[in-house]
């Protein structure tokens, strides 16, 4: 079948409103799909392209769901573009999955409802009209959900069912939770050599301490998250009260899989991609967008760039989720090392923006506690300004580095941070304000960052 774009991109590449679009998929491991990419190329020098945007998703599940916050963002482009640009629009689809009773991204919350109601979206049964409505409810691992992580971790059915039945039993026991603690981390266990392990860390070795402290305590302190953040009343009382910690903890642990997976797909599948690009359709200007982990993909993307190759003109981050001193030549706390992406920045011919949010309370609470290493203390206080990210209070310890407010005129070059707390602010619990990026300032972002306009 032909696209919209003349047989150079998908089969639904009318699916989002813009054109000409291509799709770009990866699987777990970062191989790309071999034809896409080279429809990509060729399409793009074909249709002389000036300017290529490329969005990468964060935790969506489902290729429509992805389709549909890329065409809701891209839908102002059009009307935004300068004089004699020819904008082109790429979706990077990657498998991160979603836990159902998590909104889809910038959706509202009744027509998310009714999606879930009908099995649109990828969305099912009464769980996921709950997590859309953000009415309370028992932490349970619903089907869809079981289904989606035995996705993510293939050959490992009957620890999640097992996982389910606690979640469903809620046993009011510390040995319920050990065994918990025990299978859920059991499921995103590496080598400690392999790339994949270095992949998830953004500023050196370590491991999360919800992989290695007492279950028990990790359970609390997801459950006080919970109650900070005010997603909803939580479930139960007395020890079975913990049991919406450790549900969060397995939301975690699959993120923290799903963010390694990030790393993965950008550095040695994006990267690459990018080189091809570069060298199929020479002259064309890139411009990389990611929500979420999308935004850690395309980051890490910049790092798997083949030596020499230049045409990335601007990157914007939207709610990134990953360490705000990611790009940092030194670490505050440890002088002697650097953040993972130290210099990538100056793989860019521009800007490197990161919009952020102070309204974003799933990164600026349960992201630090997911990423705080063993060893530190696990109260609140503090914690933000280590364990960070880059999504909630913009890019940190970087020399040179702007911090603007919205609106305001872009740098074109180095590292910038803009306070968008303004319009990125609203959404449905549980993820809030971190899906709320569907906005014409954003895109607006977007296209200054990149010269594409000026005004």
């Amino acid at each position: 079948m032909t696209d919209a774009a003349g047989g150079s991109g998908t089969a639904a590449a009318g699916d989002i409103g813009v054109q000409p679009y291509w799709e770009l998929t990866f699987d777990a491991d970062g191989d790309p799909d071999a034809g896409q990419r080279d429809r990509l190329v060729a399409g793009v020098a074909r249709q002389r392209v000036t300017d290529l945007l490329v969005f990468a998703h964060g935790w969506n599940n489902d290729r429509s769901m992805a389709r549909r916050l890329y065409g809701r963002f891209f839908a102002p482009f059009p009307g935004m573009a300068g004089a004699g640009v020819r904008l082109g629009y790429t979706g990077v689809i990657w498998p991160a999955m979603r836990f159902t009773d998590e909104p889809i991204p910038d959706f509202d919350p009744v027509a998310a409802g009714q999606s879930a109601a009908t099995g649109d979206a990828g969305v099912t049964g009464a769980a996921g009209v709950a997590g859309a409505t953000g009415a309370a409810g028992p932490p349970v691992l619903d089907d869809a959900s079981l289904r989606a992580l035995t996705r993510v971790f293939p050959g490992r059915e009957l620890t999640l069912r097992r996982l389910q039945e606690l979640l469903a039993e809620r046993p009011a026991a510390r040995s319920a939770f050990d065994e918990f603690a025990r299978l859920g981390r059991e499921l995103v266990t590496v080598r400690e050599n392999s790339p994949a392990h270095r992949l998830a860390e953004d500023m050196g070795t370590g491991t999360p301490a919800m992989l290695t402290d007492d279950p028990m305590a990790v359970c609390e302190i997801f459950t006080a998250a919970l109650e900070k953040c005010g997603h909803q009343e939580l479930f139960g009382d007395g020890l079975k009260r913990l049991w919406n910690g450790a549900k969060e903890f397995l939301r975690q642990t699959a993120y923290y899989a799903m963010k390694r997976r990030a790393g993965v797909v950008g550095q040695l599948g994006l990267g690459p991609a990018l080189g091809r690009l570069v060298e199929g359709a020479p002259g064309t200007r890139i411009h990389l967008v990611g929500h979420s982990f999308g935004a850690r993909l395309v980051s890490y993307g910049l790092r798997g760039m083949p030596p020499g190759v230049t045409g990335v003109k601007s990157v914007t981050l939207l709610q990134g989720a990953f360490s705000h001193y990611a790009f940092a030549a030194r670490l505050p706390h440890d002088p002697d090392r650097g953040g993972a992406l130290q210099g990538v920045q100056r793989r860019v011919d521009g800007p490197v923006v990161s919009c952020y949010s102070r309204h974003d309370s799933a990164l600026s609470m349960l992201y630090p506690l997911a990423s705080r290493l063993s060893g530190d203390s696990a109260s609140f206080q503090g914690l933000f300004d280590r364990w960070g990210a880059v999504g909630h209070d913009g890019i940190q310890a970087v020399d040179g580095a702007r911090r603007l407010k919205l609106g305001a005129a872009v740098p074109g070059e180095g590292c910038v941070s803009i306070d968008a707390s303004s319009v990125v602010r609203d959404g449905p619990p549980p993820a809030g304000a971190h899906s709320d990026v569907c906005h014409g300032e954003l895109a607006h972002v977007v296209l200054t960052a990149g010269r594409v306009v000026t005004k």
